[in-house]
């Protein structure tokens, strides 16, 4: 049996949390239409007959010296310096900019294994795919290069493939029907969050973060009651989630507890949703240690 520990790294918007979630078959990672959507370090558990591949899905790279970005960039770095295999994700329907050339020079430097993937095959154009090969082939002569589309499930089981070939021999980590080892709170406020900022624009998805002070579980009623706070930056903003006669509030419970009843499965499901303000949250150092594990 073989067991590694793989980093997904990439911009923003690459198809990270896509490939995670194709390869699990499960919601593990959230995505939305909004870049930097991961803010987290997520992990997502791959079990076959072959052995076990734990990925961890980390945030965008982006470059930025706000407080809130420079801290994604930590945790992405932190997370090549933890891992068996690095799985670098590239997006050749756009140039490779200031940002591609960042991640290029930290794997260039590292011991670690790297296997590139350039994503979104389903839609690359032939000079799109070349250019692609030849940034990698210049900055990481080294490494393999696969052709996948994450969102098609096309060229996926090659990435695995490959992976396995790196991965050491080793026991498996966690059960084999595991997909991910977050915990319930983490996962359920992910859900929310991922409804929130799909039903908002411009900049108020990256201003919201949920909070979930109470999961309770009444067993003589087979319920689980769940309080979650979706917090933004300004009042101003607390009516654009809510929407117009509570609208959008509804659409986010709605959609949330179709995908939060599969983690309690033959439970009933009661959600509460509320809207707060905290301002200026994303320059504040005690929110963000909260929030950003």
């Amino acid at each position: 049996m073989k067991c590694a520990t793989v980093a997904i790294i990439g911009r923003p918007s690459s198809g990270k949390s896509t490939l995670l979630n194709t390869i699990c078959e499960m919601k593990v990672s959230i995505t939305a239409r909004t870049p930097q959507t991961t803010r987290n370090a997520i992990r997502g558990i791959y079990t076959d007959e072959r052995g076990q591949l734990i990925f961890t899905d980390t945030p965008g790279y982006h470059l930025s010296d706000k407080e809130m970005n420079k801290r994604l960039q930590e945790t992405a770095v932190k997370s090549l310096e933890e891992c068996d295999v690095i799985l670098y994700m590239l997006d050749a329907k756009r140039p490779a900019g200031e940002e591609e050339l960042a991640i290029a020079a930290i794997l260039s430097k590292t011991k670690t294994p790297v296997v590139c993937c350039l994503n979104k095959s389903d839609i690359l154009k032939e000079n799109e795919i070349e250019e692609g090969k030849q940034f990698l082939h210049d900055h990481l002569p080294d490494s393999t290069v696969l052709i996948a589309s994450a969102k098609k499930d096309e060229g996926v089981d090659e990435i695995l493939i490959e992976l396995f070939k790196l991965a050491p021999e080793g026991e498996l980590l966690y059960p084999v029907d595991s997909y991910t080892d977050q915990p319930v709170e983490f996962r359920v406020s992910e859900i929310i969050r991922e409804k929130a900022i799909n039903l908002v624009t411009d900049e108020l998805p990256h201003s919201i973060f949920v909070e979930i002070p109470d999961i309770e579980y009444k067993e003589a009623e087979n319920t689980v009651w769940i309080r979650a706070f979706i917090n933004v930056e300004r009042d101003s903003q607390k009516g654009i989630v809510v929407g117009k006669g509570g609208e959008n509030i509804k659409k986010i419970r709605q959609g949330s507890e179709k995908e939060i009843r599969l983690i309690f499965p033959g439970k009933k499901l009661r959600l509460d949703l509320q809207v707060k303000a905290k301002d200026k949250w994303r320059n504040n150092g005690i929110v963000l240690d909260k929030i950003l594990r």
